[in-house]
């Protein structure tokens, strides 16, 4: 994979179906110094390539035998397309049968759930359990404190009080929204008069609750053994103790051995509706006839008013994902109104207004693939009358109907097609009586219609796709985009999405709890946010066109994004100043998007050995972002695409510079070290670098044999093991080292230390500093990878690194894992790595061993969080005492990375026993 992608592909996150600027990047001229659209001769190819689609001529084309696609026919091009091709491990894509004969299915315990998996898992498994949440069991009242819930409602009636809250999804209970306004405290304790009052009218005796009245819902009857409901049918309530879901659950009965009591005060319109029903605490339970003791009567009332207060501000109809996006919109217009025209914001606030029905099938296709949905198909259990909720969702401009007379885009054509089954394609190929092969796949049939509908011989494509699919909805561009910018401004990233609610909900992620305390904007106003989102528009056409290997729009967009940062270059940013903090919101800035668009445009040029382009666009981001981690690798690329083109005495000149540049750390200034080390020989250089001697240290090295199971350049080495199973050379290395030398370890890599650390500097973590928690949903502060996290939290991390240096650090540890065990947190991984194993490893690591790799993770944690080694060992001499070894493993063919070959440094410079094995074949001298 092309250096930059993955990270870029996870800013971009969930790839939008509309894209607002897709014409104008596609269109306006360019205005750079960089045309990389220009042929031997330097003139442009094409001139229609400003509109995306450079023609190429059909001979120098090539299909690939894996995957079908037309490529260039260049040898590098295509040797490159093919090892991605390949790397599937795949000929052919799945069909229909085979991924319904998969197994799907894992226990929830093990569960883990990407950001990729976000759109199956909002599209399938809520399908499956958003009526649950309202139509599970047949109860009135869920298992809610209702104090907490009270304090959590009362909290959203104070827009102007909301800078700083409690936030723990997962506990439920206090979950206010930010409006992100003045810097100003909220104590939760004073939101809980009302509760109080609540609660000091519970308290009473059998007497004082006799006979008293509330009105409240039934939720749910999807186990009811009664078909109908009747006005004025009489009912009863009883505890339901053995209900699996909820030990507190309520079951509403038609008879009358109850301690409460009531009747049906309303009949709703629709059967899965909520029932309003009135109930009276009974008199004659208290009187001993039967029923339940007086202790249990008065706490069952008790909990009864608690949540019917609770649910005055919960409409009972309300479906969990209508209920969360809901939530979503308010926060945002709430955090943000200065982002919204008054137009945009009143379309937004009308998506409450709509019926029930419109705003549930809204949500559904918002977070549904799409585009384009056949309405025949669409059925929901929650969604009574889908057919009125698209007519009200059309007529606002929610949604988009195709007609007959609709003029639509190629791409907009496609998209309709693949609505279509094969034999309704192979129908309309019969109608137009074009040639059909019976055996042709789904594509193939599209690919023939689209050839029609392009070249105008088939103008009534359009009605006889509409015969078949009959009515077809999308959602409007207006709605996409609005939605799509407030869901981008409730995460802040384009990782998460509405699933995360979902995930909270299905108790299988918990954030932790932290305080928000918001003095600045991410976004000062509309403009920025404009274009940041212009930005991550070009990021996906990017990640697109790679996809389809259209290489000229490819280039295209890095000659975009080179435009608008040369406009536009970020501020020398004083490492020691307050405004160091600028640094983490830079993220969010339309120029650090295109940053991550030309590095990965600069890995493809690489790849196309295309450096002078390269070395121009290195050149750019280093005058442009003077105040980046990422100065280092551009640094070191920029030094050997020099050397590339033979330019080995200005490739000297840079890696010199880059030894003095404060941002260039870790792996990054150990690979310019050893350059400068290569290049600086007599007669370019004559003195010796003073790092000469540390750089040359000597790493201890252990040489182990194994027999191999293959022996394939290009693919992971597979030993066999001591007990004659099959095993990597990790393994092959931790069997070694137990049998040699009692050790005891784990092959973690990073994982176990970036527990150790989490876990360790947990409430300094999510300690109280400006800014850097802003949304419910974060595992870490946003600056965490930054230089300000430990400027800002110096007088906190520097006495907890002294408690870890006089040996405390165990202790701080299983205090840590005991309160808060399986909650969400970077870099921590409950189930890797048991309680166990990181005792023993702490306990065998000396103090100051380990207060001084906290201290370098806390001060550099992105330069720092990975290469660390593959083996962590230890073994215990006695009761209490122990020592540890970290192991870098290598095999037959690997070598050490700058970045491992840095921790290794490290780490000796720190105190610890480090050394690599190097695993090789038996019969060959290592």
């Amino acid at each position: 994979m092309l250096t930059g992608r993955e990270s870029l592909s996870r800013l971009i996150g969930k790839r939008r179906r509309f894209l607002p600027n897709l014409q104008s990047i596609l269109s306006l001229p360019i205005r750079s110094s960089l045309n990389l659209l220009s042929d031997k001769n330097g003139g442009l190819t094409e001139t229609e390539s400003s509109k995306g689609k450079v023609e190429i001529s059909s001979s120098d084309l090539v299909t690939c035998p894996v995957c079908g696609s037309k490529v260039r026919g260049e040898d590098y091009t295509i040797n490159s397309h093919l090892d991605r091709c390949l790397s599937r491990r795949t000929k052919r894509k799945l069909t229909q049968r085979t991924l319904l004969e998969l197994n799907f299915g894992c226990s929830q315990s093990k569960l883990q759930i990407s950001s990729d998996e976000s759109e199956q898992l909002l599209s399938s498994d809520l399908s499956k359990n958003c009526s649950d949440y309202e139509e599970n069991v047949t109860r009135c009242f869920s298992k809610i404190d209702p104090r907490e819930e009270k304090s959590h409602d009362q909290g959203r009636q104070f827009p102007h009080t909301e800078s700083v809250k409690q936030i723990d999804v997962a506990g439920s209970a206090e979950n206010p929204i930010s409006d992100g306004r003045a810097n100003t405290m909220v104590d939760f304790s004073a939101l809980s008069t009302d509760n109080e009052e609540s609660r000091n009218h519970m308290d009473g005796t059998a007497d004082s609750i006799s006979g008293m009245a509330i009105d409240t819902f039934i939720v749910g009857r999807k186990f009811s053994d009664e078909k109908e409901v009747n006005l004025g049918a009489n009912i009863s309530l009883l505890r339901d103790p053995d209900n699996i879901k909820d030990s507190n659950a309520i079951k509403v009965l038609s008879a009358s051995s109850a301690c409460c009591k009531g009747y049906v005060i309303s009949v709703p319109k629709r059967s899965l509706d909520a029932v309003p029903i009135q109930i009276v605490c009974q008199n004659s339970i208290f009187n001993g006839k039967k029923g339940c003791d007086e202790f249990e009567a008065l706490h069952l009332w008790q909990k009864a008013l608690q949540v019917v207060e609770f649910a005055k501000n919960r409409p009972p109809n309300t479906t969990k994902y209508q209920q969360n996006f809901c939530l979503l919109l308010k926060e945002v217009l709430t955090s943000s109104p200065h982002l919204f025209t008054k137009d945009k914001k009143k379309f937004i606030e009308s998506f409450t207004s709509l019926s029930e029905d419109s705003q549930r099938l809204f949500v559904r296709l918002y977070t549904r693939k799409g585009p384009w949905f056949r309405l025949s198909t669409i059925m929901y259990p929650e969604i009574c009358n889908p057919q009125q909720a698209v007519k009200e969702l059309s007529a606002t401009g929610y949604l988009y109907l195709f007609e007959d007379t609709t003029k639509l885009h190629d791409d907009e054509m496609k998209d309709l097609l693949s609505l279509l089954t094969v034999s309704e394609l192979r129908d309309i190929l019969c109608t137009l009586r074009k040639k059909c092969n019976q055996g042709s796949r789904k594509q193939n049939l599209i690919a023939s219609l689209l050839s029609c509908y392009k070249g105008g011989s088939c103008p009534v494509l359009q009605r006889l796709i509409l015969e078949r699919t009959e009515i077809c909805i999308r959602t409007s561009p207006e709605a996409e985009s609005l939605f799509w910018r407030a869901e981008r401004l409730f995460f802040l990233n384009g990782e998460q999405d509405l699933s995360a609610f979902l995930l909270v909900d299905l108790g299988i992620v918990k954030y932790p709890t932290y305080n928000c305390i918001i003095l600045e904007q991410i976004f000062s106003n509309e403009s920025d946010l404009l274009a940041y989102e212009e930005a991550i528009e070009v990021a996906q056409v990017i990640d697109q066109s790679l996809d389809e290997n259209n290489f000229e729009l490819v280039l295209r967009c890095i000659m975009i994004a080179d435009s608008r940062i040369s406009c536009c270059p970020e501020k020398l940013i004083d490492s020691t100043s307050p405004d160091l903090m600028a640094i983490f919101r830079s993220c969010f800035s339309a120029s650090w998007v295109y940053s991550k668009v030309i590095l990965l445009g600069i890995s493809f040029l690489e790849c196309e050995r295309r450096y002078k382009d390269a070395i121009h666009l290195l050149r750019r981001l280093l005058d442009c972002f003077t105040c980046d981690t990422r100065r280092g690798y551009w640094t070191v690329r920029l030094s050997v695409d020099l050397e590339h083109i033979g330019c080995p005495n200005e490739s000297l000149s840079v890696a010199e510079a880059g030894l003095l540049d404060p941002w260039v750390r870790a792996g990054s200034r150990m690979a310019l070290q050893r350059r400068v080390l290569r290049l600086a020989k007599p007669p370019r250089r004559w003195k010796t670098p003073s790092f000469s001697v540390s750089l040359k240290r000597k790493i201890v090295e252990v040489h182990i044999q194994g027999r191999p199971l293959n022996c394939e350049a290009g693919r992971k080495s597979r030993f066999y093991g001591e007990d004659g199973e099959q095993c990597g050379v990790e393994q092959l290395a931790l069997q070694y080292y137990a049998r040699e030398g009692g050790w005891q370890g784990v092959h973690t890599e990073s994982g176990i230390w970036m527990t150790i650390f989490g876990l360790l500097m947990w409430d300094i973590l999510l300690s109280d500093v400006p800014n850097v928690f802003r949304t419910r949903f974060q595992t870490a502060p946003l600056d965490m990878e930054t230089d300000h996290f430990y400027l800002a939290r110096k007088s906190l991390i520097e006495p907890q690194l002294q408690k870890i240096h006089d040996g405390l650090a165990e202790e701080i540890l299983i205090t840590s894992w005991e309160l808060h065990m399986g909650t969400a947190c970077r870099g921590v991984n409950w189930d890797q790595h048991s309680l166990s194993d990181l005792r023993a490893a702490v306990s065998c690591i000396r103090g100051p061993c380990l207060a001084s790799l906290c201290r370098h993770l806390a001060q550099d944690y992105s330069s720092w969080s990975s290469g660390m080694p593959d083996l962590l060992l230890w073994r215990f001499h006695g009761d209490y005492k122990g020592e540890a070894k970290l192991v870098e493993v290598k095999g037959p063919r690997d070598q050490l990375s700058e970045q491992q070959r840095a921790w290794l440094l490290l780490l000796m410079d720190c105190g610890f026993n480090a050394e690599v094995c190097k695993v090789s074949t038996t019969g060959t001298s290592p």
